[in-house]
Order: structure tokens, then C-alpha cells, then sequence
């Protein structure tokens, strides 16, 4: 009798650790990676979004694709408070996030020179302690030598400022599908970042999920959130003015306007950058 009045007290924790299992603990390399699983905002705890404010100095580099992030939390601050209010310079208590800070992005206007850039802004400026480039579009024609030139150049910037955080990125989707190019060397990115521990924002991924957690990455997905539902070849539908369209702006999402897609995609980038602000200021992922 005995034990069974045990079978469900372990159920139950069961169940408790299985609603946390998404958020990976603070010992697994995969823990760095910032993807979908990271949407949830109220999940993460104020001291980390206070500590972030207080500690980080962010400069970020890119060009349009890579300005949906900056639109979508400028959009949240409206949509839920100052909290999560950001500027550069950090006055009045905000995220501190040069925008802009470095001209082009990781492919533009080549594939190298952003690494000289960081390095220029680096020496004029000691106290950003986080750098983060995004892709536009070069992901998609990117060899896994081009991928290779990437990380390695990461990885020397690592090396040359050890108080210096930095953040790797996947490109964005591009209707290709799982055995596309673009997923491939996206794979690629992931693969080293898992491996090496460094923290990855998935930006691909993050496009591949709607709130609810539907997949549609097996559904040939484009940055404008258009897939095919039918497999008939044609991207025709659209799963975030699907779920915009059964959902209450306002209440459950906010509108604002990303370039080259949906306010929805811009929600859940906002959502998932102040996840990854929070980790690097310190948060272990656990809630």
C-alpha cells in the first residue's frame, strides 16, 4: 500500500519537472542556445531583467532582417511597461543597446569585414561587454567553408577580449525547407555552438514555431512566416496572421512593424532577446 501512495507523488514531480524540461539546466552546452523554447517573457525573473539592465552594454551590428529584434522590443515596451525600456546608453534605468553600433552585418558588405569593425569598436569602446552581429540574407548561399570563415572569426574575437561576450546567430528562413542550403549551414552554426558552448540566437528557429509551439520548419517556412500547408509546393499560408487573426491584439500579442514580416515574428524576437539578455547577465534558465 505503501507504494502506492507513492506512484502518484512521483507522477506529480514528474509532471513538474516535464513542464520545466524545455529550459535546459545550466550544465548542458545547449543551455546558450536561445530559440523558441525561450518565447515565454513572464517566465523570466525580474531580478534578471534588473540585473541586465544594470550590467549589460550591448552593441549590436546588422541590416534589416536583423532589425526585427529592435522593432519588436521597442513595440513590447508600449505593449507591457518600461521594464523592458532600452536605449543607448542605458539612462533612466534602461537596457543599455548601442543599435547600429557597427555598419553592415555578417555577409555585408563581405564576410569578413565585420570582424575588423568589432575589433575597431571594441578598442574605442571598454565597456560594452556584449556583441551581437546578425545575418541578413547570406546564410542561404553560404558555403560550409564561408560558415567555417564565421566561427572562426568568432571564435578569435573570443580569444582577443575575454571580457567580451558574444553572441552567434543563425539566418533567417528563406522557403528552403530541412534539406535546403540554408538549413544546413544553419545546422552548422548550431552544431559548434552546442559543442563549444556559446551563446546562439536562433533566429531561424524562433521563425519556425508559432506560440503554441506548432512546427512548421518540415513546411518549406519564410522569414514573412508563410509555409506550405498542403505540400503542394506554394507557401500560401501564413501562421502568424493565422494566429493573430484568432487572438486579441492587445491582450495576446502587440502589433508593430518588422521588416519583411509579421508583427508576430517581431513579438517573439522581442520575447526571446530579453530571454537572452537575462542569461547573459547571469540567469541559469530556470524558473
Amino acid at each position: 500500500m505503501e507504494k502506492l501512495r507513492l506512484i502518484p507523488i512521483l507522477l506529480l514531480l514528474g509532471f513538474i519537472s516535464g513542464c520545466n524540461s524545455d529550459v535546459l539546466n545550466d550544465q548542458d552546452p545547449a543551455d546558450l542556445i536561445i530559440d523558441h523554447r525561450c518565447r515565454k517573457l513572464d517566465l523570466i525573473p525580474e531580478e534578471w531583467i534588473t540585473t541586465a539592465k544594470n550590467d549589460l552594454h550591448i552593441a549590436y551590428g546588422h541590416t534589416s532582417h536583423g532589425s526585427q529584434l529592435i522593432t519588436g522590443m521597442t513595440g513590447l515596451v508600449d505593449f507591457k511597461g518600461t521594464k523592458y525600456a532600452w536605449n543607448d546608453g542605458g539612462n533612466v534605468g534602461a537596457l543599455d543597446l548601442h543599435d547600429y553600433a557597427m555598419p553592415g552585418d555578417l555577409g555585408s558588405p563581405d564576410r569578413v569585414t565585420w570582424e575588423s569593425e568589432t575589433r575597431t569598436y571594441l578598442a574605442a569602446n571598454a565597456d560594452v561587454n556584449v556583441i551581437i552581429w546578425s545575418w541578413c540574407g547570406q546564410v542561404s548561399t553560404a558555403t560550409e567553408s564561408d560558415i567555417n570563415t564565421y566561427l572562426n572569426l568568432m571564435s578569435g574575437l573570443e580569444q582577443d577580449f575575454p571580457d567580451v561576450k558574444f553572441v552567434y546567430m543563425t539566418g533567417h528562413l528563406d522557403g528552403t525547407g530541412l534539406t535546403g542550403n540554408l538549413h544546413l549551414r544553419n545546422e552548422q552554426i548550431r552544431n559548434y555552438c552546442k559543442t563549444n558552448n556559446k551563446y546562439l540566437y536562433d533566429f531561424a528557429d524562433i521563425e519556425s514555431y508559432n506560440p503554441d509551439g506548432i512546427y512548421f520548419g518540415d513546411k518549406k517556412p519564410t522569414d514573412g512566416c508563410y509555409y506550405d500547408s498542403d505540400g503542394n509546393g506554394s507557401q500560401e499560408s501564413n501562421w502568424a496572421i493565422e494566429w493573430q487573426n484568432s487572438h486579441t491584439e492587445g491582450v495576446d500579442w502587440f502589433d508593430c512593424s518588422p521588416a519583411h514580416t509579421e508583427a508576430l515574428n517581431g513579438n517573439q524576437k522581442a520575447y526571446t532577446a530579453w530571454w537572452l539578455w537575462a542569461r547573459l547577465a547571469g540567469w541559469d534558465g530556470n524558473y
